[in-house]
């Protein structure tokens, strides 16, 4: 009989341990009593009724990342691509979550799928493709909406990979290279037409400067000129103050006139003024030149 306590005792001692549970942080657990929903363990021990309680679901509430596989979608002017999404999502109602449909994550890839065709459909092709944060912003809504009666949070969701069809890649490619080379021969047009101008600048500027050079040029040799004469003048006049101030005497004064004379007789024109004593001046002339000789016969 004592045998028979002591096993009993033994089997009641494993029986509690076994029922005594540690829920891990980021976790919870959906306890159920007899069938029906019971309790949400939050983190910490627990102990459960052996053979009356259960634990039905483990919940984690850490956020989730699930990849979906590609979905084919047709845009609205007619072509079908592949296009598969990434669905970050947490749990926020445990109770939900187990209870509120069956198979969470196939009911939120098949409300994905259905979702992205919606939304594609009513896009064209470059639309699509240029598009994926309205996209992604339209699919987080409408998930996050319908996902709210199974306790699930919808926080993203990302457009991983659009892939179109083969010879539409093609298409764009060549699309691309075409747009690549009017841009290239844009901006060598563009190139040569700068530096055409700046090379007409430059010309400018250098035919300017040279005729800004030559002007100032012949202004400064005409100055040189100017002042050249001026000299002349002013050396003319004090020779001719000098004179004055030596008196000098008509025998002199006659040479000067005849000197005069002469350089007038050498020059081109046609007509010479004869001054009115010439005469005597001649007279003058022909009685120095009889003194010269017979001084040079002496």
């Amino acid at each position: 009989m004592g045998i028979f306590v002591l096993i009993l005792l033994a089997i009641l001692i494993v029986v509690l341990i076994s029922n005594i549970k540690i829920v891990p942080q980021t976790h919870a657990y959906i306890i159920e009593r007899l069938g029906g929903y019971q309790a949400t363990w939050p983190v910490g021990m627990h102990v459960k009724i052996p053979f009356i309680d259960r634990i039905a679901k483990r919940v984690n509430l850490k956020e989730q990342v699930v990849d979906f596989q590609p979905q084919p979608v047709i845009t609205k002017d007619n072509v079908t691509m592949q296009i598969d999404t990434v669905v970050y999502y947490q749990i926020t109602d445990p109770k939900l979550y187990a209870y509120g449909v069956e198979r969470p994550m196939m009911a939120i890839e098949n409300l994905t799928a259905t979702t992205l065709r919606n939304i594609i459909g009513d896009l064209e092709l470059d639309a699509t493709l240029t598009s994926r944060d309205t996209v992604n912003t339209q699919m987080r809504a409408i998930l996050d909406e319908a996902t709210d009666p199974w306790g699930i949070k919808i926080n993203r969701v990302e457009l991983k990979n659009i892939m179109p069809p083969k010879e539409i890649q093609n298409a764009m490619e060549r699309q691309m290279k075409a747009e690549r080379e009017r841009r290239e021969s844009i901006l060598r047009a563009e190139g040569e037409k700068k530096s055409a101008i700046l090379i007409a600048e430059g010309e400018k500027e250098s035919a300017i400067l040279r005729a800004e050079a030559k002007k100032e040029s012949e202004i400064r040799e005409a100055e040189g000129k100017a002042q050249a004469i001026i000299e002349v003048q002013r050396a003319v006049a004090e020779g001719i103050k000098l004179i004055n101030e030596a008196d000098p005497q008509n025998g002199y004064l006659t040479i000067k006139s005849l000197e005069s004379l002469n350089a007038l007789a050498d020059g081109k024109a046609t007509k010479i003024v004869v001054p009115s004593n010439i005469q005597g001046l001649a007279g003058l002339a022909t009685s120095l030149t009889e003194v010269v000789q017979t001084a040079k016969e002496k």
